[in-house]
């Protein structure tokens, strides 16, 4: 469809509003101009269709035989476009919240929590997208989503969700109860890092701690490295956010923290583009973080 071959949209609106009213000045009353717009729009239509549209008919205009079948058509067509536009809307508004997190994120802190947002929001859905790839909001259509770094990242709006740290832990299987408030504690037992992400090698190393010396297994994932770790394989360093519930449980033993300033989970969202719905969860999950 080429558009330079119709009159603008504004005039055709104009025109429409002019014919079902009868009345330039109702017609913009409704679309919030003055009656010389109205007016002005018309004869544009009819110049450029070189045809008579509407006629004085008293106070108000009536429809010549050409204005007749464009209002009819106009009708249908903006009908359709008002139809769309709605159901669109309708769609948008039912459909379930959707958030993008990384998979040990989900798994290790969101999950648990997300019961008791459903008791509070009973029939609200919410779809969960776990991964760690980089993601278009607006083109992979995601309300939101939860990253781990220092919320420094451009064209989104970052709020701290969870201060991040690096924390050593232990299953006290492991430990047997050995005192272990440092790494020195624990450098003779077998450790367990992640294949890709390094940062936590360099923090140890940093502490002093020789990895040349230590007895080290790797794994593929954060995931299968928390199994491992909560079954008593080694010890490992992860972020205190992901094991929580399992230090406060007893499942696991913090050795040692580290906080780094400004580091953590973020909810990252399009600035100033949040639903009412999306909105409320994202609030609902800065109660959590508590």
């Amino acid at each position: 469809m080429d558009w330079r071959d119709i009159p603008s949209l504004a005039a055709l609106r104009a025109f429409e509003a002019a014919a079902r009213h009868g009345n330039f000045s109702e017609a913009a009353r409704e679309l919030n101009v003055t009656h010389a717009a109205i007016a002005q729009h018309v004869r544009g239509i009819e110049a450029e269709l070189n045809t008579s549209l509407l006629v004085r008919a008293g106070r108000g205009v009536a429809l010549t035989d050409g204005g007749r079948q464009l209002a009819a058509a106009l009708s249908d067509g903006f009908g359709l476009i008002t139809e769309g536009v709605r159901q669109v809307a309708a769609d948008a508004a039912n459909r379930p919240i959707t958030i993008s997190v990384t998979p040990s994120f989900a798994e290790n802190w969101l999950m648990p929590r997300l019961a008791g947002f459903w008791a509070a929001y009973p029939g609200e859905q919410i779809s969960i997208s776990p991964s760690m790839d980089l993601v278009d909001l607006r083109r992979d259509g995601f309300d939101m989503a939860i990253r781990y770094g220092n919320g420094d990242w451009a064209g989104v709006e970052a709020t701290q969700l969870v201060a991040a740290d690096f924390t050593i832990v232990a299953a006290p299987s492991l430990l047997k109860g050995r005192i272990a408030e440092s790494i020195a504690d624990v450098q003779d037992l077998p450790w367990i890092f992640e294949a890709v992400h390094r940062e936590t090698r360099k923090w140890v190393t940093a502490l002093g701690m020789d990895m040349d010396c230590c007895q080290m297994n790797e794994v593929a994932t954060l995931s299968m490295l928390l199994s491992a770790v909560r079954a008593g394989g080694g010890v490992s360093v992860v972020s205190s956010a992901l094991v929580a519930d399992d230090i406060a449980s007893g499942k696991l033993v913090a050795v040692m923290r580290d906080q780094r300033e400004g580091l953590g989970y973020y909810i990252a969202h399009r600035a100033g583009d949040l639903s009412a719905r999306a909105k409320i969860f994202k609030n609902w999950l800065l109660t959590q973080s508590g």
